[in-house]
């Protein structure tokens, strides 16, 4: 099955608990952040206490479980994330 054509969904319950659908692959994460790639671009989700409780690569579905504070989407992930002051400033 070609990831491209998995549909993308995303259904969060009581800010506990996030599943999503139409991940390509997880990049980076750690129990305050997570940066997936889904087939609809980057999805940054932020909270505390963050968790895989499911993980399945063929099918492209993730469950986390914690809190849930923030999701955002971009179209390209920005690898230079951690940028001083003075380069926002500049810009």
């Amino acid at each position: 099955m070609d990831k491209e054509s998995i549909n993308h969904s995303i259904n969060i319950t009581e800010r506990k608990s996030i599943a999503l659908t139409g991940v390509k692959k997880i990049d980076s994460f750690n129990s305050n952040e997570f940066l997936l790639d889904s087939n609809m671009g980057y999805i940054t989700l932020k909270g505390s206490n963050l968790e895989i409780v499911k993980l399945d690569t063929f099918q492209g579905n993730v469950s986390i479980k914690g809190t849930i504070n923030s999701l955002s989407y971009s179209d390209k992930y920005n690898k230079q994330k951690d940028e001083s002051i003075f380069n926002k400033l500049f810009k």
